[in-house]
């Protein structure tokens, strides 16, 4: 199996297809596998790349704390591309992976093409907002310390992953899942790319965000899919993928 390594911590990550460059990153507590009615699609046309971010899934669950942020995580993504030789790409993810293809924007403008923000929000401006969110986020790593895989619950994209360990997701739930400040949210308006805003229309604790990054980054495609909730591309993967095939479609020629 591919992996890479960063720093001691084992990457894996899986290369499909030929063409102009997608890079796709997942949710929380799921992995690579929920991209799978999307690499069946895309493949034939793009070169579609998966991965499993640190904690989750193939990828390493390092005991230490401080192996888990969302700097490391962005620079993960970077040092992937640079490893399949790729200058850019189009950057695409789904809830926390949407959230990070904004951080990584933000690190790394030169090497998005173009974004793609599915069933995701780009943090929270509210300081206190915030708090209760990151309140959320530790109960959340407290649960699966204490009751292991049982608090993952049975989500469609947590039934498609399998993990190393349910520390590792607690380790990824406190180190890059809870949000230290407003730098992203507050960077939408700065955001040049072309950029698909896609949400399920039952996704009901995102719709409100869907709605900001759609008034907030210039020029933004907004998709809403019926009859699907926050894995909407599991949800209605017909529906999901014709609406990033003709985004895709819509993009300037890679040069």
């Amino acid at each position: 199996m591919p992996f890479f390594d960063r720093d001691g911590v084992r990457i894996y990550y899986e290369d499909h297809g030929q063409g102009p460059p997608i890079l796709l990153s997942h949710g929380y507590s799921a992995t690579c596998r929920m991209w799978e009615g999307q690499i069946g699609v895309l493949a034939s046309r793009y070169r579609v790349i998966v991965w499993d971010m640190r904690g989750h899934g193939e990828s390493d669950d390092p005991d230490d704390p401080a192996a888990y942020s969302e700097a490391l995580t962005v620079e993960d993504m970077a040092a992937l591309l640079r490893l399949c030789e790729i200058d850019g790409a189009v950057i695409g993810g789904l809830s926390l992976g949407g959230y990070m293809s904004l951080a990584f924007h933000a690190a790394h403008p030169e090497m998005v093409r173009a974004l793609m923000l599915f069933d995701t929000g780009p943090g929270f401006r509210n300081p206190d907002t915030r708090r209760a969110w990151n309140e959320r986020v530790q109960q959340r790593a407290r649960d699966l310390e204490a009751r292991g895989f049982a608090a993952l619950g049975e989500s469609e994209e947590v039934r498609t992953s399998k993990h190393r360990s349910a520390r590792g997701l607690a380790g990824a739930a406190r180190g890059m899942l809870a949000q230290a400040d407003d730098r992203i949210i507050a960077g939408l308006d700065k955001i040049a790319v072309p950029t698909l805003v896609l949400v399920g229309a039952d996704d009901t604790h995102f719709l409100a965000a869907a709605d900001y990054m759609e008034r907030k980054i210039p020029g933004a495609t907004r998709v809403t899919i019926p009859e699907a909730g926050h894995a909407s591309n599991l949800h209605q993967p017909a529906a999901f993928n014709r609406a990033v095939a003709d985004f895709l479609a819509g993009l300037p020629a890679a040069t």
